[in-house]
């Protein structure tokens, strides 16, 4: 149970260029993992985001994949999930969400609420998922405090509590006033050091000594107005995800960083109980079971070996210990569990519910895979969306089939994208959510597989897998869209239309068959 109540497992999202990956390299600076943060926008110094390793994510300055870290600080064990803020990752980042226990949503302070931060923040209210707003970039010229706190609970349709409070703003920003602790901290813009606390009694004289007469006048003001517009703040409503605590700060200048993870730790839900399609899973079973959120293919460029993520939710996860694979019913053992910090990976003997562990994977693991002590049960709720965009690939490179070939099934294997074989013609067909998703399965093919593809445009509007309790519809459905048929890599038909129009006639023509617009069904 210590271990268990111990766990802090989270997720950090937002739009992209809020400062996610910032955010998170200062949080490994508190939790002593890493000694000096990477400059994450400098081009000068030849250091990048700890968390951003991929190739392509160093050269774009943008993070491509959710990568997992972790460390421990107090008492704590927290465990993050850095993920892509980019729409085009969308689908790894919703993945990602299933298999944390709470969020922080970052928000720049000038440009507020983005419509990726509105995407997201919707997964995490159909999950009920406690959040915890951080607004970045203090130390720019930006929205008023109050405007952003009304954009928030308009846009992301929840209620806030600021537990800090910023003293100015851009140029002029001296610091912020720590509620929850009731202290005072003063701003001096350092990348590498942390700032220190004043305490300080809010009524008394010692307040202008530190941040000048107007401001200090400001700053009651502005505090008195707080506590009178909104309720006192009660960790019950946070953790029923129906109120959002706010806090302020710059995390690029290290400030409001440390105020946010000291009280993160205290209020964050520890592992709740997940969902399986049998029953609920309590984390403090006695009885081991996770399941596969996240597969990467080449953590370690040298060995070309694929890690499926394992998220723990109950018992105890024991190295070399026989393990359940319910969907192939096969038992299998772990001789090299690991634990991430990025790409750098350490063997672990045993894992708590919370934990994400790292398994070797030769192609033995798809997303959404169970594994158990003997009992059956499904974890569900990881999704496949239908593409919207669609490819067709072609081998640019005859020599390198075989290597074309085995990229392109480990990068699928990832749920970077989804393959399509179409049955008129046995062409292969790439579709993805966005665009940049193409030229990072090309770029990786390249420098990670040595083989060379190319694109051909190919327009369609959708896929939707179908079904139907009609045999005989299902057929004359297949010959009458042969054209437009095709089949998944687990040999499900799907249906590739080309327009809008032509889906919904299909849709009315054939009233027993189902159309679906994600994998799962």
């Amino acid at each position: 149970m210590n271990e268990i109540e111990r766990r802090r497992t989270f997720a950090i999202i937002s739009h992209p260029d809020a400062g996610k990956t910032t955010l998170t390299e200062k949080l490994l600076l508190f939790g002593g993992q890493i000694q000096v943060a990477g400059a994450v926008k400098s081009n000068k110094i030849k250091k990048t985001a700890t968390s951003d390793w991929m190739e392509i994510e160093k050269q774009r300055g943008i993070s491509v994949t959710t990568s997992v870290m972790e460390f421990d600080y107090d008492d704590y064990k927290v465990n993050i999930l850095d993920t892509p803020g980019h729409q085009d990752f969308a689908e790894d980042t919703f993945r990602t969400l299933t298999a944390v226990d709470s969020a922080i949503i970052v928000v720049d302070s000038a440009k507020g609420v983005e419509t990726q931060t509105r995407k997201l923040m919707t997964v995490c209210r159909m999950r009920k998922t406690p959040v915890i707003i951080f607004i970045n970039k203090m130390d720019r010229e930006g929205k008023d405090p109050f405007d952003l706190l009304d954009e928030l609970e308009n846009e992301l349709q929840i209620k806030v509590r600021p537990l800090s409070w910023p003293i100015n703003q851009g140029q002029r920003f001296k610091g912020v006033y720590n509620i929850y602790e009731e202290k005072l901290d003063l701003f001096t813009p350092d990348k590498q050091k942390v700032t220190e606390k004043v305490e300080v009694n809010i009524n008394s004289d010692e307040l202008e000594a530190h941040v000048g007469n107007d401001d200090a006048e400001k700053l009651r003001m502005d505090l008195e107005l707080v506590d009178g517009v909104y309720p006192k703040f009660d960790v019950n409503t946070y953790l029923d995800a129906e109120v959002a605590p706010v806090f302020f700060g710059s995390a690029l200048n290290n400030f409001g960083v440390k105020e946010l993870l000291d009280c993160f730790v205290k209020i964050a839900p520890s592992p709740r109980p997940t969902k399986a399609e049998e029953r609920m899973v309590q984390p403090e079973e006695p009885k081991f079971s996770g399941f596969i959120f996240k597969i990467t293919a080449n953590i370690d460029p040298n060995h070309r070996s694929c890690i499926a993520f394992c998220k723990v939710c109950s018992g105890k996860f024991v190295r070399n210990a026989p393990y359940l694979h319910i969907r192939q019913n096969k038992t299998l053992r772990f001789s090299s569990p690991t634990q991430f910090m990025a790409q750098k990976k350490s063997t672990i003997d045993e894992a708590y519910p919370g934990d994400i562990v790292g398994l070797p994977d030769n192609g033995i693991f798809k997303i959404g895979d169970t594994l158990t002590e003997g009992e059956k049960i499904h974890f569900r709720g990881l999704p496949s969306f239908s593409p919207e965009m669609f490819k067709y690939i072609e081998n640019a490179d005859p020599m390198k089939t075989k290597q074309l070939q085995k990229g392109i099934e480990q990068l699928m294997d990832e749920g970077v994208a989804q393959l399509f074989v179409n049955q008129f013609n046995g062409r292969k067909i790439i579709g993805t959510v966005g665009q940049l998703q193409f030229e990072v399965i090309q770029y990786r093919l390249e420098n990670e597989y040595n083989a060379k593809c190319r694109w051909e445009p190919l327009s369609l509007y959708k896929a939707c897998w179908i079904e139907s309790d009609d045999p005989a519809q299902l057929e004359a459905f297949k010959k009458r869209k042969f054209q437009f048929m095709a089949k998944d890599r687990e040999g499900r038909d799907v249906f590739l239309a080309d327009s809008n129009y032509v889906l919904q006639m299909a849709q009315n023509d054939f009233e027993h068959i189902k159309f679906h617009f994600t994998s799962e069904f």
